[in-house]
């Protein structure tokens, strides 16, 4: 599967995304985790969900190949994401896209989704950020907060989001330590996680009842940072929602455990198995 690389103009962004397939278009957003970009994420995913779907998967603003202005002259809050997202789905001129949120991802989506509702049509949230479950950063969390910047502290990062027994290759932990060696990614880092830490990426519940998009609620069973009682309020909240509990898997389904994930998604979205 070729995947293609792209730049466009996102309301002054200039923001990077990966292509591939044909038809109906699914939105890929990566988590927030140190080293993620729209690759690491989503690359054993794509070729199947391309199958189907147009697929486009951009890198969010502060990581991957998307601009990462200086903290100085932006804020990298919540609300920033979520217009960035509405920013890019307007320069690509698509409406009514579904999309595929993970962690700070499916904060994004959440975020666009009470802002922009002609954006999307069905939403899959896996692992994802929105409410303050629980009330402090987790331990699995802090390995990524406390990022020291260096490959021994990307292997515990990687260990905080995935179950116990995960192995990172030696290739997927170079490749995301690699992409912070760079300090325009290395401050946007930092002020990413100091806005996590003030809980930015979260929503009041009485907005999130207004979503009445159809919403897949994905998590893993062994997920410490995105944990089961959060997993089981949004779909509390969520008026239309179906839930999917994926067992000895983290908080990254689409690596832990990409044909089961893979699939339900499809699933969700109307393609026949």
């Amino acid at each position: 599967m070729v995947f293609t690389s792209h730049f466009v103009d996102a309301g002054g962004v200039r923001t990077h995304w990966l292509e591939a397939g044909e038809g109906p278009v699914l939105v890929l957003m990566h988590g927030g985790g140190a080293g993620a970009d729209s690759w690491g994420n989503w690359k054993d995913c794509i070729p199947t969900f391309a199958r189907h779907f147009r697929v486009i998967a951009p890198d969010m603003i502060g990581f991957g190949k998307t601009d990462k202005p200086s903290p100085e002259t932006y804020v990298y809050d919540q609300p920033g994401r979520n217009r960035h997202l509405a920013d890019f789905l307007d320069a690509l001129d698509l409406k009514g896209v579904h999309i595929v949120g993970n962690s700070m991802g499916g904060a994004t989506a959440i975020g666009v989704a009470l802002d922009r509702p002609d954006l999307l049509a069905r939403i899959v949230l896996m692992g994802s950020a929105g409410l303050p479950i629980p009330p402090k950063p987790s331990p699995h969390l802090l390995h990524n907060l406390q990022y020291d910047f260096t490959r021994e502290g990307m292997r515990r990062v990687i260990g905080g989001l995935t179950a116990p027994g995960f192995q990172p290759s030696d290739e997927m932990v170079e490749y995301r330590f690699q992409l912070l060696e760079d300090d325009a990614a290395r401050a946007a880092l930092n002020a990413i996680n100091g806005e996590t830490r003030k809980g930015t990426l979260n929503y009041d519940e009485e907005r999130l009842k207004t979503i009445e998009h159809p919403v897949l609620v994905v998590n893993g069973k062994d997920d410490g940072v995105s944990i089961m009682p959060r997993a089981y309020r949004f779909l509390e909240l969520f008026p239309n929602s179906w839930g999917y509990i994926v067992p000895h898997c983290g908080h990254w389904a689409m690596i832990e455990a990409t044909e089961d994930f893979c699939g339900a998604v499809n699933r969700f979205l109307g393609v026949a198995p």
